[in-house]
């Protein structure tokens, strides 16, 4: 799958957004991947997550546990370990920090692949990372749908995407004009409590 036909997929759920919305960086934005409409599609879901395993397994061989981040990751993190044949698991916040919980646990040995939904600064990525190393395991890389840094996030890891885009992204006191004046949304789910 190359990156027109990801970035048609998002288009085609209506998961490609514009207007004026507040990413869980706390960036803004004009441009937003609503990838909920993308996983509520079982059949979408299963193409991106095939592709994604498939480009994974290129860049980093056998694979044998996927981690990810709670809450937007889960979902397609489970479903490119189905396709890799390997344990899913996910890390949440416990006192502010990613931790592994709900008895998951990685293995000595076990080669371990982080996937993410969506990637901007990479703040969640180096998070969920951190959380991975302070287990046994080796930790290969990462994967994610879509890179909106255009490769310009440094997560701390060899990151493979599905499609590599570079989506504006402002502070709040740096915005363009057309941007300020509209109505800001704040669509991302990093403030959940766990």
């Amino acid at each position: 799958m190359n990156q027109d036909q990801v970035l048609d997929e998002f288009r085609a759920a209506g998961a490609l957004l514009e207007g004026h919305f507040i990413l869980s960086s706390g960036l803004h934005s004009p441009v937003f991947f609503q990838k909920n409409a993308v996983f509520m599609d079982p059949a979408r879901t299963e193409r991106l997550c095939k592709a994604l395993a498939e480009k994974a397994q290129a860049a980093f061989g056998k694979i044998d546990a996927v981690v990810s981040p709670a809450v937007g990751a889960i979902i397609p993190g489970y479903e490119t370990a189905r396709h890799l044949g390997a344990r899913a698991m996910f890390v949440e916040r416990e006192k502010g920090e990613f931790q592994l919980r709900r008895g998951f646990e990685i293995k000595q040995g076990e080669r371990v692949l982080m996937v993410e939904d969506v990637v901007t600064t990479g703040l969640s990525s180096r998070e969920c990372l951190d959380a991975i190393r302070g287990h046994p395991g080796e930790l290969v890389g990462a994967a994610c749908l879509i890179d909106r840094s255009g490769g310009k996030a440094d997560i701390g890891a060899k990151l493979v995407s599905l499609a590599s885009v570079s989506a504006p992204a402002y502070p709040a006191d740096q915005l363009p004009p057309e941007l300020a004046a509209l109505p800001a949304i704040k669509p991302g789910s990093r403030g959940l409590a766990a």
